[in-house]
């Protein structure tokens, strides 16, 4: 269990920077041009921004330790776990992007750990 642990983790880490980086470099992007649209000057400015190109780079590389996931336990096991990345991304949000964090949000949040823990607590005593 300790592989799928680590690779887990190495997923959500490199899936949770990428999409920081994702959104910084949109908040570049929408300052220049624009938000998001497939006018070919914001598709450019967007696909030339560094931050798109390494967040995209973080997501697919998070992709990739993912598989390694999926490939060894069951996805009804595994796929709620990524539900904790929803959890995970309040503290970049907050500290590198500087959004609110209201109650209501970590409200949610611990209702969404409990979740996870009912779920992948049943799944894990059926295996």
């Amino acid at each position: 269990m300790l592989p799928v642990l680590a690779l887990l983790i190495t997923a959500s880490v490199l899936t949770i920077t990428g999409e920081v980086l994702l959104k910084l470099g949109m908040n570049v992007v929408s300052q220049r041009v624009g938000a998001f649209s497939l006018a070919p000057d914001v598709l450019w400015t967007t696909f030339t921004d560094w931050r798109v190109i390494l967040g995209f780079g973080l997501v697919f590389g998070g992709s990739l330790f993912w598989l390694g996931v999926i490939s060894r336990v069951n996805l009804s096991f595994a796929y709620p776990l990524l539900a904790l990345n929803y959890v995970l991304i309040l503290i970049p949000s907050r500290f590198l992007l500087g959004e609110t964090i209201t109650p209501l949000k970590l409200i949610g949040s611990v209702i969404v750990v409990i979740g996870v823990i009912i779920i992948t607590w049943g799944t894990a005593k059926q295996g």
